[in-house]
């Protein structure tokens, strides 16, 4: 059975769907959109696939799904019997609060990104504010796990948690959101980097 993703490889949200792919050590037949200028997630043809127009979307067989925090449930859910990327026990819940929180609040730091970086009219302002306030309560969490002698957002183990949200943490320089008031959040994304088959993208450097 063939895995399709429609991705760009800009873009923070496709990112995690190919990290998760790569962690997985599925094989996936990658079709790069023309998102910019080309908008090509826009075009007819596309918008059969995912009638919202957005990346990425992936066909796993008879299904395609669109959305990166679906995909990566769907990815988890079904490839990894171990559950080490999506837990079946008690960590469930908290694993999905914080995916959820990825692709909401996180998500406003790739929106000053796509302002900054291709040109974008929106209030960058209120992105950037509501992006540092996300920054911050992830920190927050994430001190209070150091002091516990934990590096992962949930558990002792990375899960789809730290996927979802490293994009948008990672590349949130190029969004004029820096990392110098976030300790632990740099400490974790040195963790990240270290991980067994990351790989890095345009922006996110291969070691720090």
């Amino acid at each position: 059975m063939t895995i399709t993703l429609y991705d760009y490889t800009l873009s923070g949200s496709c990112y995690k769907v190919r990290l998760l792919l790569n962690f997985l050590g599925l094989s996936y037949d990658r079709r790069q959109m023309n998102f910019y200028p080309g908008r090509q997630h826009k075009s007819p043809e596309f918008l059969e696939i995912n009638p919202l127009g957005q990346l990425p979307a992936l066909q796993d067989g008879d299904l395609i799904l669109r959305d990166a925090q679906a995909i990566l449930c769907h990815l988890a859910n079904k490839y990894d019997a171990d559950g080490h990327w999506l837990p079946r026990d008690e960590r469930f819940g908290d694993v999905m609060m914080w995916v959820m929180f990825a692709g909401g609040e996180l998500m406003n730091s790739s929106a000053a990104r796509l302002h900054d970086a291709l040109g974008y009219k929106l209030d960058v302002h209120a992105a950037r504010t509501n992006a540092h306030a996300a920054f911050r309560v992830l920190e927050d969490h994430m001190t209070a796990r150091e002091i516990a002698g934990r590096k992962w957002i949930v558990g002792d183990t990375p899960t789809i948690a730290d996927i979802a949200s490293f994009p948008y943490i990672a590349l949130s320089g190029e969004g004029g959101i820096g990392h110098e008031d976030y300790p632990a959040l740099r400490n974790w994304m040195r963790d990240f980097r270290r991980l067994d088959r990351f790989h890095a993208m345009p922006g996110v450097p291969e070691f720090v």
